[in-house]
């Protein structure tokens, strides 16, 4: 089977197509998938590109979504046939978040889904929505749980609340797709005015250039009569936080997710203590949440919005276009 690695110590001209044996039968409790599509999130890139150190061989890429091809003794989850997609933190389960690394997480401490098939134990998926197309299934795992995890567990959303999103990105877009699709307003950034557009044929309600309004904090009060909003996904952290914070509502919730704009700086503390809002970090989320995400995306019609699909050959080629930043949506690879 055709199998992507990355040579040790990383770079995307590092990453090289291989044959390797196909996996053997599955054991008691495991599935056989065959994979069909990944996805591409930040994450990954980190890995590829050597700011996230990975062992050298690794096979990256932590999305993965594909058929059952064989179902091991005890299985009863899933039928030879089903589609499925893997699970980011493939041993947090249920309850609350018990993860605070990535040594668990495919395609970083252990291998991932860029290769042909894979043997895993029947716990590290989950059933796909139906109608998906493998593509569209494998953007769930890490963005897709990312934005629900934020607005509707961390955050209890409801219709009538008011969302911001920054940017363009998987998670942003899924949030502004999750939060209308819920009875929510939506509050939208990107530097980009053709992306804007774009977020506004997705439903914004209003939309911020954050280039030409470099303090939007003031701009998104100012749409919403003074109040503020309601949710923050925060994705670029220390960079844009304060601005965020200046954003929420008297009791509101941010969801701190990305660090795009760096891993440390101020926190205007005083200001989130007179806002007496929720600043809460996150990572993705368990199997049980995915499980009711998927639910949740059958009963609402959400699907994801992909930019461009490349082959798995082309891998480093799809890294490049993420580099770029150009896309809106997500890239995926179809094997």
């Amino acid at each position: 089977m055709k199998v992507v690695t990355l040579r040790s110590p990383g770079g995307l001209d590092q990453l090289q197509v291989v044959e390797r044996d196909a996996p053997g039968e599955p054991g008691p409790g495991e599935i056989r998938v065959r994979v069909k599509a990944s996805s591409l999130n930040f994450h990954d890139y980190g890995v590829v590109s050597g700011m996230i150190p990975a062992d050298d061989g690794r096979i990256p890429m932590s999305d993965g979504a594909g058929v059952v091809e064989v179902v091991g003794d005890g299985v009863e989850e899933f039928s030879v046939g089903d589609a499925v997609v893997s699970t980011f933190f493939p041993h947090w389960l249920d309850g609350s978040a018990r993860v605070a690394d990535f040594k668990t997480t495919p395609g970083d401490g252990i291998d991932g889904y860029a290769r042909e098939q894979v043997t895993r134990p029947a716990t590290w998926f989950t059933h796909a929505p139906r109608g998906y197309s493998h593509e569209e299934a494998a953007t769930l795992t890490t963005a897709g749980l990312t934005a629900w995890r934020a607005l509707v567990v961390d955050g209890n959303l409801k219709a009538g609340d008011t969302v911001l999103t920054l940017g363009t990105g998987g998670v942003s877009i899924f949030a502004l797709q999750f939060a209308k699709a819920m009875g929510a307003r939506v509050i939208s950034t990107s530097s980009s005015d053709e992306k804007i557009e774009k977020l506004k044929e997705l439903g914004a309600d209003h939309t911020i250039n954050y280039k030409s309004e470099p303090e939007w904090g003031k701009k998104v009060k100012a749409l919403t009569d003074g109040r503020g909003v309601d949710h923050v996904i925060e994705v670029g952290g220390p960079g844009t936080l304060p601005q965020s914070i200046d954003a929420v509502c008297i009791g509101g919730h941010i969801a701190l997710i990305g660090i795009l704009t760096g891993r440390g700086g101020e926190v205007p503390t005083i200001k989130l203590m007179a806002k007496q809002a929720r600043l809460q970090g996150l990572i993705v989320g368990s199997r049980t949440q995915q499980q009711e995400m998927v639910r949740g995306i059958e009963a609402i019609g959400v699907r994801p919005i992909i930019d461009s699909t490349f082959a798995l050959g082309e891998i480093a080629d799809a890294f490049r276009h993420e580099e770029a930043g150009r896309h809106f949506g997500k890239i995926c690879l179809s094997l």
